[in-house]
Protein backbone atom coordinates (compact mmCIF):
# COMPACT_ATOMS: atom_id res chain seq x y z
CA UNK A 1 0.00 0.00 0.00
CA UNK A 2 2.81 2.19 0.97
CA UNK A 3 4.32 1.66 -2.62
CA UNK A 4 0.88 2.46 -4.20
CA UNK A 5 0.41 5.90 -1.90
CA UNK A 6 4.22 6.64 -3.19
CA UNK A 7 4.06 6.21 -6.78
CA UNK A 8 0.08 8.01 -6.74
CA UNK A 9 2.13 10.71 -4.89
CA UNK A 10 4.79 10.92 -7.60
CA UNK A 11 2.26 10.94 -10.57
CA UNK A 12 -0.14 13.54 -8.88
CA UNK A 13 2.96 16.07 -8.02
CA UNK A 14 3.96 15.43 -11.49
CA UNK A 15 0.42 16.65 -13.19
CA UNK A 16 0.18 19.55 -10.02
CA UNK A 17 3.59 21.16 -11.64
CA UNK A 18 2.68 20.20 -15.27
CA UNK A 19 -1.42 21.37 -15.10
CA UNK A 20 -0.50 24.01 -12.77
CA UNK A 21 2.04 25.68 -15.16
CA UNK A 22 0.93 24.74 -18.87
CA UNK A 23 -2.54 23.95 -18.16
CA UNK A 24 -4.74 20.84 -17.95
CA UNK A 25 -5.60 20.62 -22.14
CA UNK A 26 -2.14 21.31 -23.32
CA UNK A 27 -0.54 18.49 -20.69
CA UNK A 28 -0.44 15.17 -22.03
CA UNK A 29 -0.24 11.62 -20.49
CA UNK A 30 3.19 10.69 -21.91
CA UNK A 31 4.58 14.28 -20.67
CA UNK A 32 2.88 12.88 -16.85
CA UNK A 33 4.28 9.88 -17.32
CA UNK A 34 7.77 11.13 -18.27
CA UNK A 35 7.79 13.54 -15.46
CA UNK A 36 6.71 11.02 -13.00
CA UNK A 37 8.80 8.64 -14.17
CA UNK A 38 6.12 5.42 -13.96
CA UNK A 39 4.67 3.84 -17.49
CA UNK A 40 1.15 4.73 -18.53
CA UNK A 41 -0.30 1.30 -17.28
CA UNK A 42 0.41 2.44 -13.84
CA UNK A 43 -0.67 5.83 -14.19
CA UNK A 44 -4.27 4.59 -15.42
CA UNK A 45 -4.12 1.78 -12.47
CA UNK A 46 -3.62 4.94 -10.10
CA UNK A 47 -5.80 7.54 -12.48
CA UNK A 48 -8.59 5.62 -14.29
CA UNK A 49 -8.64 8.80 -16.74
CA UNK A 50 -7.28 12.27 -17.48
CA UNK A 51 -10.31 13.48 -15.92
CA UNK A 52 -9.71 11.45 -12.59
CA UNK A 53 -6.07 13.11 -12.62
CA UNK A 54 -7.22 16.32 -12.96
CA UNK A 55 -9.92 16.21 -10.37
CA UNK A 56 -7.59 15.01 -8.20
CA UNK A 57 -4.94 17.70 -8.67
CA UNK A 58 -7.45 20.55 -7.95
CA UNK A 59 -8.47 18.70 -4.58
CA UNK A 60 -4.02 18.53 -3.70
CA UNK A 61 -4.51 22.13 -4.73
CA UNK A 62 -7.48 23.41 -2.57
CA UNK A 63 -5.59 21.48 0.35
CA UNK A 64 -2.04 23.07 -0.48
CA UNK A 65 -4.47 26.73 -0.91
CA UNK A 66 -6.54 26.75 2.14
CA UNK A 67 -4.06 25.07 4.39
CA UNK A 68 -1.62 28.56 3.70
CA UNK A 69 -4.30 30.86 3.77
CA UNK A 70 -4.95 29.46 7.09
CA UNK A 71 -1.44 29.16 8.48
CA UNK A 72 -0.92 32.74 7.20
CA UNK A 73 -4.09 34.10 9.06
CA UNK A 74 -3.45 32.22 12.09
CA UNK A 75 -0.89 34.81 12.85
CA UNK A 76 -2.83 37.12 13.55
CA UNK A 77 -5.59 37.68 16.57
CA UNK A 78 -6.87 41.31 15.51
CA UNK A 79 -10.31 39.83 13.48
CA UNK A 80 -9.84 42.95 10.77
CA UNK A 81 -5.97 41.94 10.26
CA UNK A 82 -6.72 38.28 9.87
CA UNK A 83 -8.95 39.18 6.85
CA UNK A 84 -6.40 41.58 5.56
CA UNK A 85 -4.09 38.91 5.96
CA UNK A 86 -5.65 36.80 3.37
CA UNK A 87 -4.83 39.59 0.74
CA UNK A 88 -0.91 39.71 2.33
CA UNK A 89 -0.74 35.83 1.59
CA UNK A 90 -2.09 36.54 -2.00
CA UNK A 91 0.37 39.21 -2.32
CA UNK A 92 3.43 36.88 -1.18
CA UNK A 93 1.88 34.68 -3.30
CA UNK A 94 1.62 36.32 -6.63
CA UNK A 95 5.20 37.78 -6.13
CA UNK A 96 6.72 34.46 -6.06
CA UNK A 97 8.38 32.64 -9.07
CA UNK A 98 5.63 29.88 -8.87
CA UNK A 99 2.50 31.67 -9.38
CA UNK A 100 0.71 31.14 -12.37
CA UNK A 101 -2.83 32.35 -11.44
CA UNK A 102 -5.73 30.37 -9.48
CA UNK A 103 -5.43 27.14 -10.76
CA UNK A 104 -9.35 26.52 -10.15
CA UNK A 105 -10.14 29.53 -12.51
CA UNK A 106 -7.76 28.65 -15.04
CA UNK A 107 -9.21 24.47 -14.65
CA UNK A 108 -12.91 25.72 -14.99
CA UNK A 109 -12.00 27.86 -18.35
CA UNK A 110 -10.52 25.24 -19.67
CA UNK A 111 -13.07 22.31 -18.96
CA UNK A 112 -15.38 23.53 -16.88
CA UNK A 113 -18.37 22.88 -19.17
CA UNK A 114 -17.40 19.69 -20.30
CA UNK A 115 -16.72 18.19 -17.42
CA UNK A 116 -19.29 17.84 -14.33
CA UNK A 117 -15.93 16.61 -12.45
CA UNK A 118 -14.18 19.75 -12.67
CA UNK A 119 -16.59 21.85 -12.31
CA UNK A 120 -17.59 19.99 -9.01
CA UNK A 121 -14.25 20.14 -7.70
CA UNK A 122 -13.80 24.10 -8.73
CA UNK A 123 -16.99 24.97 -6.66
CA UNK A 124 -16.32 23.10 -3.76
CA UNK A 125 -12.83 24.90 -3.40
CA UNK A 126 -14.51 28.29 -4.27
CA UNK A 127 -17.29 27.46 -1.45
CA UNK A 128 -15.07 26.60 0.85
CA UNK A 129 -12.80 29.95 0.55
CA UNK A 130 -16.32 31.94 0.43
CA UNK A 131 -17.26 30.14 3.68
CA UNK A 132 -14.12 30.60 4.89
CA UNK A 133 -13.68 34.38 4.19
CA UNK A 134 -17.59 34.41 5.46
CA UNK A 135 -16.25 32.93 9.07
CA UNK A 136 -13.25 36.01 9.16
CA UNK A 137 -16.74 38.22 8.30
CA UNK A 138 -17.98 36.78 10.97
CA UNK A 139 -15.46 37.48 13.72
CA UNK A 140 -14.82 40.81 12.61
CA UNK A 141 -18.89 41.80 14.00
CA UNK A 142 -19.93 42.45 10.30
CA UNK A 143 -23.49 43.28 10.29
CA UNK A 144 -23.77 40.60 7.25
CA UNK A 145 -20.99 38.13 7.48
CA UNK A 146 -22.67 36.21 4.50
CA UNK A 147 -22.17 39.14 2.18
CA UNK A 148 -19.30 40.44 3.32
CA UNK A 149 -17.84 37.01 3.39
CA UNK A 150 -19.14 36.89 -0.74
CA UNK A 151 -17.40 40.73 -1.39
CA UNK A 152 -14.43 39.28 -0.18
CA UNK A 153 -14.57 36.06 -2.38
CA UNK A 154 -15.29 38.52 -5.45
CA UNK A 155 -12.21 40.75 -4.40
CA UNK A 156 -9.45 37.64 -4.02
CA UNK A 157 -10.78 35.63 -7.42
CA UNK A 158 -10.66 39.55 -9.09
CA UNK A 159 -7.09 39.83 -7.83
CA UNK A 160 -5.85 36.50 -8.46
CA UNK A 161 -6.87 36.95 -12.24
CA UNK A 162 -5.93 40.59 -12.56
CA UNK A 163 -2.50 39.79 -11.24
CA UNK A 164 -1.79 36.85 -13.39
CA UNK A 165 -2.81 39.05 -16.17
CA UNK A 166 -0.37 41.83 -15.06
CA UNK A 167 2.05 39.54 -14.23
CA UNK A 168 2.05 42.01 -11.35
CA UNK A 169 1.07 41.63 -7.72
CA UNK A 170 -0.35 44.96 -7.48
CA UNK A 171 -3.98 43.70 -7.61
CA UNK A 172 -3.09 41.85 -4.15
CA UNK A 173 -2.21 45.46 -2.97
CA UNK A 174 -5.13 47.16 -4.31
CA UNK A 175 -7.67 43.86 -2.98
CA UNK A 176 -6.47 44.78 0.20
CA UNK A 177 -7.34 48.13 0.26
CA UNK A 178 -10.60 47.52 -1.24
CA UNK A 179 -11.27 45.01 1.60
CA UNK A 180 -10.45 47.65 4.31
CA UNK A 181 -13.21 49.84 2.74
CA UNK A 182 -15.71 46.69 2.80
CA UNK A 183 -14.72 45.97 6.59
CA UNK A 184 -14.80 49.78 7.68
CA UNK A 185 -18.23 49.65 6.11
CA UNK A 186 -19.67 46.37 7.16
CA UNK A 187 -18.64 46.44 10.96
CA UNK A 188 -22.02 46.86 12.70
CA UNK A 189 -22.10 49.95 15.07
CA UNK A 190 -20.52 49.21 18.14
CA UNK A 191 -19.20 45.90 16.93
CA UNK A 192 -15.41 46.87 17.84
CA UNK A 193 -16.22 48.77 20.88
Amino acid sequence: MDGETSTETRILGAADALFYEHGVQSVGMDRIRDAAGVSLKKIYQCFPSKGALVEAYLRRRDQWARTALEERVARHTDPEERVLAVFDWLHDWVDGPDFHGCAFINAFGELGADSAGVAHAVRDHKAAVRGYLRDLAHETGAADPDRLGSQLAVLLDGAMSNASITDSPAPARDARQAARTLLREAVAPGARD
